[in-house]
């Protein structure tokens, strides 16, 4: 299989589908360090190239004190593919490491959609282009329908509060299999993070139930994909989806609750 073709075809898709880029957008690619956000810029930069609109490409680093090496290889790989890229160290987030070590992911976001969005103003850019693989979006549904009751995952499409930038991810169909192989064919250096090292976390607990059921089921992520893109409303228990007066008459839901407590 090549490998740029088949990401190239599936990054093209969401980004057609979705409307992510348009005629005119700066898109500022968020480097992590790691082997998505990689391929996300290689990606859009080919795209930048064979695409029917006209669009520029730049990127940028929010250093949050978790890389486990030092981040000027990356430096001296985006120069030698002439990226204009922009690293910022964020103090803020250096302080909250110092006096929450323990503290979560959501509050660690916050920081860096802060240092982000700065970031974005800096380099001229109205698209922020984040490195979200399918698998990311199959482990968010789960983790939303397990641990918060609702039926949600990441948006391919969003926007900033003040709809100051888009936010997208072009990568909802790439899974990190062929990011990994991508990566690597570049020869791009990749820088982990020490998030990504964690164990006994929810998004590790989910990532290893996936990965066990694939061992039988080689297509469960693929159809956890396709799912979040065929709803049947009908079929779930949202009661703004039904309409209780159409057909035969139905009980209202505070009827039925002494029913359904056994009294």
């Amino acid at each position: 299989m090549d490998l740029e073709k088949a990401i190239l075809r599936k990054v093209g898709d969401a980004v057609a589908r979705f409307r992510m880029i348009r005629e005119g957008d700066r898109v500022a690619v968020g480097l992590s360090g790691g082997k998505d956000s990689v391929t996300l810029l290689e990606a859009l930069l080919l795209l930048e190239q064979r695409a029917p609109i006209e669009f520029s490409v730049c990127a940028f680093t929010v250093e949050q004190g978790k890389f486990l090496r030092p981040i000027e290889p990356f430096g001296d790989y985006l120069k030698t593919r002439g990226v204009d890229w922009l690293y910022r160290r964020d103090n803020p987030s250096f302080r909250l490491l110092a006096e929450q070590p323990e503290h979560g992911c959501d509050l660690c976001s916050r920081y860096r959609r802060r240092a982000v969005y700065q970031i974005a103003r800096e380099l001229g850019a109205n698209v922020v282009a984040f490195g979200h693989t399918a698998d990311d979006f199959c482990e968010s549904l789960l983790r939303n329908a397990l641990f918060t009751g609702r039926l949600s995952a990441l948006p391919p499409v969003t926007w900033s509060r003040e709809k100051e930038f888009r936010l997208i991810r072009p990568l909802v169909f790439v899974s990190e299999e062929l990011t990994t192989a991508y990566a690597a064919a570049c020869g791009a250096p990749v820088i982990p993070c020490g998030c990504s090292q964690k164990t006994g976390t929810v998004r590790r607990s989910i990532r290893d139930i996936l990965g066990e059921l694939e061992h039988e089921h080689p297509h469960v992520r693929d159809n956890l994909l396709a799912a979040m893109g065929n709803l049947n409303p009908q079929r779930l228990l949202d009661l703004r989806y039904f309409d209780l007066e159409a057909g035969a008459e139905v009980d209202s839901p505070a009827s039925l609750l002494p029913l359904l407590s056994g009294d």
